[in-house]
């Protein structure tokens, strides 16, 4: 009987677990049911619909990238120019670009471009001549330290329509801006005109030399941001460094500027002879003296020659 008892407990947990187990899942099903039979609600036109967020991680705030600004890079066809004996000047080509350009084109027009080749700077002195007593004299004089040997001006239009005058000034842009420093050895306190009068004078005379230029539309755009432009460099022109200065300007607003140096080197006879003039300043003025006499000698024996 013992045995008979312990089965029927055991066969009556059984049944007790088995349906604890069906009255579980069948909770579990009508859960769900009702959870699809629910109605979904529809959106109230008066309430403004709220954007859902997705659950995916945002990836974190980039800053924005500045927009780069413009700057200008240039160079010249060759660096250096031999200066010999047979020397009759030279052309040279300054060339360059224009970095992050915002032009669509050539002919946009956006951008202006200055170029100035400067010469090597040397002392002047500057004299006014005056009629005294029916004759020219010299009854002034102004002295200028580094005034440019050389200037030349190109740019894609003339300078009063790139930037203003206070601008042009600031970088020595013009020749009304060239810069000329009065040397402390001229006379005291010259009044303003007067000095604008003797710069003026030695403008001139530098433009009437072909040693200053200037022209209004020489830079050309070839592309949306190459350039190029050509300087002719006279035969009179000083042998020394040379700075080519190429400036970047938008509405009157200078963006960029650049600076290329340029050497005029002699060379060969030309060299020669500068180098014993200088190191030998009394030997070449006595070989020069005797090859002058030695020339004359000549040229009277051949005439006496040529006259029997």
């Amino acid at each position: 009987m013992d045995w008979r008892r312990r089965n029927g407990w055991m066969v009556l947990t059984a049944l007790l677990l088995a349906l604890v187990a069906l009255m579980s899942i069948a909770a579990e099903v009508s859960a769900q049911r009702r959870q699809r039979s629910a109605p979904v609600p529809e959106p109230n036109p008066e309430r403004p619909a709220v954007e859902q967020k997705s659950a995916e991680p945002q990836a974190p705030n980039t800053p924005v990238k500045p927009e780069m600004r413009e700057t200008v890079q240039a160079d010249v066809s060759t660096r250096r120019v031999a200066v010999t004996a047979s020397f009759s000047g030279t052309e040279i080509v300054v060339f360059g670009a224009v970095d992050n350009s915002r032009q669509t084109s050539a002919e946009a027009g956006l951008y202006d471009v200055v170029i100035v080749l400067v010469g090597t700077p040397s002392r002047l002195v500057a004299r006014r001549k005056a009629n005294v007593a029916g004759m020219w004299i010299n009854v002034q004089s102004l002295v200028f330290d580094s005034v440019p040997s050389y200037y030349a001006i190109v740019s894609t239009r003339p300078l009063d329509e790139i930037a203003s005058s206070d601008v042009l000034k600031a970088y020595d842009i013009g020749f009304d801006h060239v810069r000329m420093t009065l040397s402390s050895g001229s006379f005291t306190g010259p009044p303003t005109k007067q000095i604008k009068e003797f710069r003026d004078s030695v403008v001139r005379i530098k433009q009437k030399d072909g040693l200053y230029q200037q022209e209004e539309y020489g830079v050309a755009f070839i592309g949306r941001s190459l350039f190029r432009a050509s300087v002719d460099l006279p035969a009179n022109v000083t042998v020394g460094p040379f700075d080519t200065r190429v400036f970047l300007f938008r509405d009157g607003e200078l963006l960029s500027q650049y600076t290329a140096r340029l050497n005029l080197e002699r060379e060969g006879v030309e060299e020669i002879l500068h180098g014993f003039a200088l190191r030998l300043p009394l030997l070449y003025g006595l070989a020069t003296v005797l090859l002058a006499v030695s020339a004359g000698l000549l040229a009277t024996a051949l005439f006496r020659k040529g006259a029997h």
